[in-house]
């Protein structure tokens, strides 16, 4: 099967740093799919792991943590999907990636993919979408109940991937009142159309921002990105017994600052379950499943941004590149080999 891999961890410049190449097409066994890709896209963890990740003894690493496609074949334990479904996941961290014609996939982490999209607009979703789910309603525990207003929630980098799904859920299904930060026009323009009901510039310190808009102090921060750099500003606007929730991965901060107002803080990491099999697990597959639902329903839109053509090494290397610059809107998908 054809796929896009590495062997060595190089910048993106470089002429090797993604590779188009020939890999032996996987078998399914156990609880797997055997998944026919048809649609990916691509995340920051593409670029981090690709930049921090030595494949061991130069054997090709294939990334790709997002894909829609068909069920080709099913392992012997296989209880909640057949040959021939539509499929949408963002598959395993420690598992080949999904920059591949076909790819295995635990069952209990992939969903029926939303009837009304097709393969790569549904191919923005599924990483970002789990993470801004577990981020809302299980880190965080804010209620689903769009009656109960009164908190407001902060998410820094509001127009990135995550961000974008992220504003959509909260004002979909809360009753939080949203901020969002962006720093250009065109980035504004999109937080706000997602549902933000304020959205205040990063470049500047945030506090001000909040204080400017006569806002109180924010009973939820959401960090996405430099949540180093923006550490003291959120230790200032979060409200006494508020709750700070993060993804990346900072420089050191003193989390000790936030003992004074009882701060909490959550990290997030949507690999967790499949990485450490963990017993709930399939929660995964029921929440992909609900936002499927939501999809149809147009409650939720794809974050789609970027198309950046069928999937080769070339095309990848455009989108890490992209996502490097910091300057992303949306998700960047591709389809087709």
């Amino acid at each position: 099967m054809k796929a896009i891999a590495y062997h060595h961890s190089l910048p993106i410049t470089d002429d090797n740093a993604l590779l188009d190449i020939e890999l032996p097409t996987p078998v399914a066994t156990g609880r797997d799919l055997l998944v026919a890709v048809h649609a990916v896209s691509v995340n920051p963890v593409d670029t981090k792991i690709r930049k921090n990740r030595q494949p061991k003894d130069g054997q090709p690493e294939v990334l790709g943590w997002d894909a829609t496609g068909v069920v080709s074949a099913v392992g012997p334990d296989v209880t909640l999907f057949k040959v021939g479904d539509k499929v949408w996941y963002a598959g395993a961290i420690n598992r080949p990636g999904s920059n591949s014609e076909f790819q295995l996939v635990d069952e209990r982490i992939v969903g029926h993919m939303p009837a009304s999209l097709d393969f790569a607009p549904a191919a923005a979703l599924p990483l970002t979408a789990i993470t801004a789910w577990e981020l809302l309603f299980e880190r965080l525990q804010v209620s689903r109940d769009k009656n109960a207003t009164g908190k407001s929630l902060l998410v820094i980098g509001a127009a990135g991937g995550v961000g974008s799904i992220l504003v959509q859920l909260a004002r979909q299904l809360t009753g939080l009142t949203i901020i969002g930060t962006a720093s250009r026009a065109e980035t504004s323009s999109w937080v706000k159309e997602l549902g933000a009901h304020h959205v205040i510039d990063h470049s500047q310190p945030l506090a001000a921002e909040i204080t400017r808009l006569g806002l109180p102090p924010v009973d939820y921060v959401i960090s996405l990105n430099q949540s180093d750099r923006h550490f003291e500003q959120i230790v200032e606007l979060i409200a006494p017994q508020g709750k700070f929730a993060l993804i990346d991965d900072p420089e050191q901060i003193d989390v000790r600052k936030l003992k004074a107002k009882s701060v909490s803080l959550h990290w997030e990491l949507m690999f967790t379950r499949s990485l450490f099999q963990t017993d709930d697990m399939v929660r995964q597959h029921e929440l992909l499943e609900e936002l499927a639902q939501l999809v149809d329903a147009g409650t939720i839109r794809t974050t789609v941004a970027e198309r950046f053509g069928k999937i080769d090494a070339a095309n990848l290397k455009r989108a890490h590149a992209l996502l490097e610059s910091n300057t992303a809107r949306g998700k960047i998908v591709l389809e087709g080999f």
